[in-house]
């Protein structure tokens, strides 16, 4: 075989070749471009993946636009909850559709939700238009399983169980120049007990950090100026290396690149943060002061059940370590209602949490049964009225604690990174402050990328409006 001696990343620019030299035939043949669409569903780690799947149908030949009536259509797929699920359901009985009037066209999907058995049995049998099915593990394969389902003519499926295997230097295609997320790892070791990322996600590995920083260096030389270092638990960083490294370490490296501004990291897993990760985040100043640390529930008890390896009373200590050392720190939270056998006194240490750290915002969810995670079995599930009335009375806390805190930044100059040209008013600009938070101010396009020193004049509740220091 031809490229039985090449390197794995070798292997996929010969197949990118490939099927470049077919995408480029038919374009003559119709007499116009191919297009493709990547469609993300779900978390900032499916965000990454589709960037580098841009990267690759870019390389193929493709030209990308925004629009499922593409040439070419890849869904990359969420399982976090049921309802994304049935999205991906809904938009392939629309396709169907749309493939009859092009049946040249491809429909390809991957992500999570792909490494549920029971999902590809349901898409072979009932969703035959689909041309191209494949998992978390083996996206960088995709330029061989496209020139497959080329040269084999038919629907093509390749899930892996799990992987070690770790793929650099194939190609990616950023959504934004300035800004990117840079994965440092791969998998989740934590089973918690309601969700079931570590069973499509795989075991956790780390990338060698030789390899991260070669990454961030091109990118800055490209443009980025900010980073948003990805992992399912970025604490767990570097355990699987022949050579340790701590995660604090691998920051302190990352801190050192020159033309980098800002760093930002996700997710982060209350049970390990150590003394030496909040060292390192009071003192170089490229980190950005925002921390999401998920909280789940505020019942010990339920924190259990969840197998989140924490108490009530760690999660208070662990946010009271991080205030002492960085005083302005921003922080958000996830947070479930309705998990098996809470109590309304379970619901209501919840709310204490909520109120005792006074978020800046919390993302909130009503429990989702995913089958195959132990908590799908527990008995006890919660009423769906009862359910829904909590959730009503955490938003409107959440909502309230988070007006207020960030009002806290009123009248007082601030560093923002400026992203776009504000959707609804084309003559101000949205960015964000290194807390996270967004601010809207009068500008122009030729500020997108750059950090502007902004005065905060009045706080809407979520963002601010503000003032150009440089244009008073």
């Amino acid at each position: 075989m031809l490229t039985e001696h090449l390197t794995e990343a070798e292997r996929q620019y010969y197949y990118m070749d490939q099927c470049h030299q077919w995408v480029t035939s038919q374009e003559e043949k119709l007499g116009r471009p191919l297009t493709a669409s990547v469609i993300t569903f779900g978390c900032q780690m499916n965000a990454r993946d589709s960037e580098k799947l841009t990267g690759i149908l870019e390389k193929i030949g493709y030209t990308m636009i925004d629009s499922e009536k593409a040439d070419f259509v890849i869904y990359n797929t969420c399982t976090v909850r049921e309802n994304a699920n049935m999205r991906v359901y809904g938009r392939l009985g629309q396709m169907k559709q749309i493939k009859k009037k092009n049946p040249e066209m491809f429909i390809a999907l991957c992500g999570c939700m792909m490494q549920e058995p029971e999902v590809v049995e349901k898409l072979k049998k009932s969703y035959r238009h689909v041309d191209l099915i494949f998992g978390t593990h083996n996206i960088f394969k995709f330029a061989e399983l496209v020139y497959r389902r080329i040269t084999e003519g038919k629907m093509v499926i390749d899930i892996w169980k799990d992987t070690d295997q770790i793929v650099e230097d194939l190609p990616n295609e950023r959504k934004y120049p300035f800004k990117t997320g840079i994965n440092i790892m791969f998998g989740c070791n934590n089973f918690c007990s309601y969700c079931i990322v570590p069973y499509v996600r795989g075991r956790e590995r780390s990338r060698q950090p030789e390899d991260i920083i070669r990454e961030i260096e091109k990118a800055v030389a490209d443009g980025v100026v900010e980073v948003m270092l990805l992992g399912q638990n970025v604490n767990s960083y570097g355990k699987t290396l022949e050579q340790p490294l701590s995660f604090a370490q691998l920051l302190r490296r990352i801190c050192r690149i020159d033309g980098l501004e800002r760093v930002r990291f996700m997710t982060s897993h209350p049970k390990d943060l150590s003394d030496e990760l909040i060292q390192v985040m009071a003192e170089e100043p490229k980190i950005c002061r925002h921390l999401h640390l998920p909280l789940q529930s505020g019942s010990s008890d339920i924190l259990k059940k969840m197998n989140r390896r924490y108490t009530k009373e760690d999660y208070l200590k662990l946010v009271d370590k991080l205030r002492r050392a960085c005083p302005d720190i921003s922080l958000t939270t996830d947070i479930i209602v309705g998990f098996p056998g809470e109590t309304e006194e379970d619901f209501l240490e919840t709310l204490d949490v909520v109120e005792k750290v006074g978020y800046d915002s919390a993302y909130t969810f009503i429990y989702s049964k995913r089958t195959g995670t132990p908590a799908a079995v527990m008995e006890d599930q919660v009423p769906e009225d009862v359910v829904k009335d909590r959730f009503n009375r955490l938003l409107e806390r959440v909502q309230t604690i988070a007006a207020r805190v960030c009002s806290r930044h009123e009248g007082t100059v601030q560093d923002v990174l400026v992203e776009e040209v504000n959707h609804q008013d084309p003559s101000l600009v949205t960015g964000k402050m290194s807390n996270n938070i967004v601010v809207h101010f009068k500008g122009d396009a030729s500020l997108i990328g750059k950090i502007v020193p902004v005065h905060l004049t009045s706080c809407k509740n979520f963002y601010y409006m503000g003032e150009s220091v440089k244009n008073n």
